[in-house]
């Protein structure tokens, strides 16, 4: 099943595509459902995929919308933790000139970074290098702590699209990447929620794709991950606990802006596609901070 988040009368409302080639969704509120306005309420929920499987089945009419014209919200507004790994690809690592890690890296992004399929991305006035990063996003639907590599998947409720936009020259002032990784709308994140029984077990062997003005500058594999999801969750979970709602990043493969001759970064009109293979395609145009 596919669950994303959009604005209707100024809150939050959650929505289930009946199928992607229909372009109709099911307005979780109009559907009579507790949990129509917060993902990470709704993936608390014990029961949560048997409950919307229901409300899919046995849904009022007049809960059926039309996709056109829906304004998207991020897909967690305002999740708990953003948990990004840094360099997951060692064709990514290469480029950048960095050693392949035998330990993942790890850096938070705030929610204030981040924007909805469709928002635009904004070029902040501090800086004008504003690279793409195309990743696959992994949304916790249980809390869990001290996980193993045989039960670390079961506390993953799906997948989703993330850009995890950096301004590179503030992400190199200093040893840290904070600065360089929450600039306001730096960052997108959408369009939905795909369950995690609909893809691979952990994601594996999907694309990861960015596209630029249609020009293809990323094609990677997440079969080609240095760290895996599973193992990914098991050395996070050692440090701190995981609860519904928090999203992992997963790092970027090779292709990024910077690193190209030469470098290419987004601008004002730039309309960037980041898709990954069964989720779909995160898609933002690019504008200049508004003062």
């Amino acid at each position: 099943m596919r669950i994303f988040t959009f604005e209707k009368a100024g809150k939050p409302t959650l929505g289930v595509l009946r199928s992607v080639a229909a372009e109709q969704y099911i307005d979780l509120e109009l559907a009579g459902y507790a949990h129509a306005h917060d993902l990470s309420q709704l993936l608390a929920q014990p029961n949560w995929q048997d409950q919307i499987g229901t409300i899919l089945e046995e849904h009022p009419m007049h809960a059926v919308q039309a996709m056109a014209g829906v304004k998207f919200l991020p897909l967690i507004p305002n999740p708990g933790k953003i948990i990004c790994v840094g360099l997951n690809y060692a064709d990514h690592a290469k480029e950048g000139g960095h050693a392949i890690p035998d330990h993942p890296s790890f850096f938070l992004r705030v929610n204030s970074s981040q924007v909805a399929h469709e928002q635009p991305m904004r070029v902040p006035k501090a800086s004008s290098k504003l690279d793409y990063e195309a990743e696959l996003a992994v949304v916790i639907g249980k809390t869990a702590r001290h996980l193993t590599a045989e039960n670390a998947l079961d506390c993953v409720a799906g997948y989703s699209c993330y850009n995890d936009g950096s301004i590179r020259d503030y992400q190199r002032k200093g040893t840290q990447w904070t600065l360089g990784k929450n600039f306001d709308l730096t960052g997108s994140f959408g369009p939905w929620l795909v369950s995690a029984d609909e893809l691979p077990k952990g994601a594996h062997g999907l694309k990861v794709q960015t596209r630029l003005n249609g020009q293809l500058l990323q094609d990677g594999n997440t079969a080609d991950f240095l760290f895996n999801v599973a193992q990914v969750l098991v050395i996070m979970s050692e440090v701190m606990t995981l609860e519904p709602g928090d999203v992992i990043i997963t790092g970027t493969p090779a292709g990024v802006g910077y690193a190209r001759k030469p470098p290419i970064f987004m601008k004002a009109g730039d309309i960037c596609e980041v898709e990954v293979e069964g989720i779909g395609i995160l898609l933002n145009t690019i504008a200049n901070e508004v003062s």
